[in-house]
C-alpha cells in the first residue's frame, strides 16, 4: 500500500529538513519545494494528502497557494506555517480556506496531531443524509439538523465544507434555532468524529469557578481541591469544544481563553507548567458579538479569533417549508417515549395554525408545543386547542385563516397598530364616522381593505419600506404582512 504523500513548501532549508525528518518518521512520503513556482510544479504532477506551506516565500505569499488549492476540484487540506506572534496571518489563512496552521518554532507534537487529523479527512458529503433515511440510520451518519428548504440545503453545504477545516466557527442564530445541533453535525462530519465533543454553557458557570472548569486544577490548588481534575479543554482534547453562549464570558476569562487559543496550551489552576491541547473550537451565541465588542463587553481580539468563519442559522419562521418534515420527526421521536399514544396526526386546522404561528422560540418551541399537544390529544388527532399557542399565536392563526376566507380582523389590526405607535388618527376618524349616521359603505370588505391598506402604507413609510420592521410595528409576522401586501396590491413604488 502506498504511503500518503506530503508537500512541504518553505524557503528555509533547515526547517524543510526538520519537517521532512518528522514526517518520514511517521511513515509518510515527502516532497519539498522552496518557492511557489516549485510547489505548483509538484502539484501539477502529483496528488497529495496534505500541503504545508510557509506564509512568506521568495516569489510570493503562501496565502496565494492556499486560495489556489482550496478553489480546485480536489479536496486537499493545506496548512500554513506562520512566524511567532503572527496570529493575524493565521486568521487570514483560515478565512481563505486553510485547514490549520502551525506557529514557528514548530512544535513536533502539534505537527503530528495536525497531520493525523488531515490524513483522516475523507469525503463527508458522501455521508450527508437526512434523519429517517434507512442508510443514514444504519451508518450512524444522519445529520441532526432537519430540513429541505433552500436555506437548509445551503446550510448543510456550509457544514460539509467547515467539517474539513480546523478553523474556529462562530454559530449565530436565535434561541432554539439549533446552534448546538449544527456544532454536533460539524464535529460528526469532521476527521475528529471519533474524538470527544464537549459542549459548555458559558453562562451557567459561576465566575469564581470558571478558570478551574475550563483548564482544570491540581490537588491542593484551593480549598476543596482534593484531587487533580481535568478541565473542558483536556476533556475535549483531540476533538471539538463548543462554547455555547460565549458572549456571557466575563472579560477576565476572555483574556485567559484568548491565550489558550493562541498558544494551544493551557495551565491548570495551581500548576506551574502549561500542557498542550488539540481542540477544535466552535462558539455559539444568540447575541450580536460585534455589538458586544462595540459596547466593551467582549474583547475585539478574541472576537476575531473565534469569528474566523460565521455560520448563521435561519429562524423557523423563515423556513416554514420545513415545518411538515420537522413535525413528523418530532412526533416520531415523542412516540418512542409515549408508545401508548399510537399513531398521532394533526388536524388540518391545527396544521394551518402552526403554519401561521411566528415561533419566537423556533424549533425548540415547536418541540414543546407538540409534546404538550400529544398529552392533550384525543383519539390520536391533535386539534388547534391542543396546541396551546402562546402570546397571541392562536389569534394569529385564526386571523390568517379568516384572511384565506376573504375577511380580516381589522379591529384587532387597528388596536395592535395603535399600540405600536402607528399614526391611526385619520383611519380611526374614518371608521368612527359610520355610527354617527353616515351612509353605510356599499361594500364592507372593500371598506375594510381600504382601512387596512392605509395602515400598512403608513407603517411602511415610517420604516422606509423595511417590511420586517413594519411587521413588528404592526404586531404581525413578516409572513402575514407579505400576504396582506400581495392581497391588497401594495408595492414598493406605492
Amino acid at each position: 500500500m502506498t504511503s500518503p504523500r506530503i508537500l512541504v513548501v518553505d524557503d528555509e532549508a533547515h526547517l524543510r529538513e526538520l519537517l521532512e525528518i518528522a514526517l518520514v518518521k511517521m511513515g509518510l512520503d515527502v516532497d519539498s519545494a522552496d518557492s511557489l513556482a516549485a510547489a505548483r510544479s509538484h502539484l501539477a504532477s502529483n496528488d497529495y494528502a496534505l500541503i504545508l506551506t510557509d506564509m512568506r516565500l521568495p516569489d510570493g505569499l503562501g496565502i496565494e497557494l492556499v486560495r489556489e488549492v482550496t478553489s480546485g476540484d480536489k479536496v486537499i487540506p493545506i496548512a500554513v506555517i506562520t512566524a511567532y506572534g503572527s496570529a493575524d496571518n493565521a486568521v487570514v489563512a483560515l478565512k481563505a480556506g486553510a485547514f490549520d496552521y502551525l506557529s514557528k518554532p514548530v512544535a513536533l507534537d502539534q505537527l503530528r496531531l495536525m497531520v493525523q487529523s488531515a490524513l483522516r479527512i475523507g469525503k463527508p458529503a458522501e455521508n450527508l443524509r437526512q434523519p429517517g433515511d434507512a442508510k443514514a440510520r444504519s451508518s450512524g451518519n444522519a445529520l441532526r439538523l432537519i430540513g429541505q428548504s433552500a436555506s437548509m440545503q445551503e446550510l448543510r453545504t456550509q457544514i460539509v465544507r467547515l467539517a474539513r477545516s480546523m478553523a474556529p466557527v462562530a454559530i449565530t442564530g436565535e434561541s432554539g434555532s439549533g446552534k448546538e445541533l449544527a456544532a454536533r453535525d460539524i464535529h460528526a462530519l469532521s476527521p475528529r468524529a471519533d474524538k470527544p465533543f464537549v459542549a459548555v454553557n458559558c453562562g451557567a458557570i459561576p465566575e469564581a469557578l470558571m478558570e478551574a472548569e475550563f483548564f482544570g486544577y491540581r490537588k491542593g490548588a484551593f480549598t476543596g481541591a482534593a484531587d487533580d481534575r481535568e478541565g473542558f479543554f483536556q476533556a475535549a482534547n483531540g476533538g471539538t469544544l463548543l462554547l455555547d453562549e460565549v458572549a456571557d464570558l466575563p472579560l477576565a476569562m476572555q483574556v485567559k481563553l484568548l491565550r489558550a487559543i493562541q498558544e494551544r496550551r493551557v495551565r491548570k489552576v495551581g500548576a506551574t507548567v502549561e500542557e498542550p491541547v488539540d481542540v477544535r473550537l466552535i462558539s455559539a451565541t444568540h447575541q450580536n458579538l460585534a455589538e458586544c465588542v462595540e459596547s466593551g463587553r467582549f474583547r475585539q481580539d478574541l472576537y476575531y479569533r473565534l469569528n474566523v468563519i460565521e455560520l448563521k442559522l435561519p429562524p423557523l419562521r423563515e423556513r416554514l417549508d420545513d415545518l411538515g418534515l420537522l413535525i413528523g420527526a418530532v412526533l416520531a421521536r415523542l412516540s418512542v417515549f409515549a408508545p401508548q399514544a399510537g399513531q398521532v396526526t394533526l388536524a388540518p386546522a391545527a396544521m394551518d395554525a402552526l403554519c401561521a404561528y411566528a415561533f419566537p422560540g423556533n424549533v425548540r418551541e415547536l418541540e414543546n408545543i407538540l409534546e404538550r399537544a400529544l398529552a392533550f390529544a384525543n383519539d390520536g388527532v391533535i386539534e388547534v386547542a391542543d396546541l396551546g399557542l402562546k402570546g397571541g399565536g392562536n389569534s394569529r392563526a385564526l386571523e390568517a385563516q379568516s384572511l384565506d376566507d376573504g375577511y380580516a380582523d381589522t379591529g384587532a389590526g387597528l388596536a395592535s397598530s395603535a399600540a405600536a405607535g402607528v399614526d391611526m388618527e385619520p383611519v380611526v376618524a374614518a371608521a368612527a364616522a359610520l355610527p354617527g349616521g353616515a351612509e353605510l359603505p356599499p361594500s364592507l370588505p372593500d371598506y375594510l381593505d381600504d382601512i387596512e391598506r392605509d395602515v400598512i402604507r403608513r407603517a411602511l413609510t415610517r420604516t422606509h419600506f423595511n417590511r420586517t420592521k413594519a411587521a413588528d410595528l404592526l404586531g404581525i409576522s413578516f409572513r402575514q404582512l407579505r400576504y396582506r401586501m400581495q392581497r391588497l396590491s401594495i408595492h414598493e413604488q406605492d
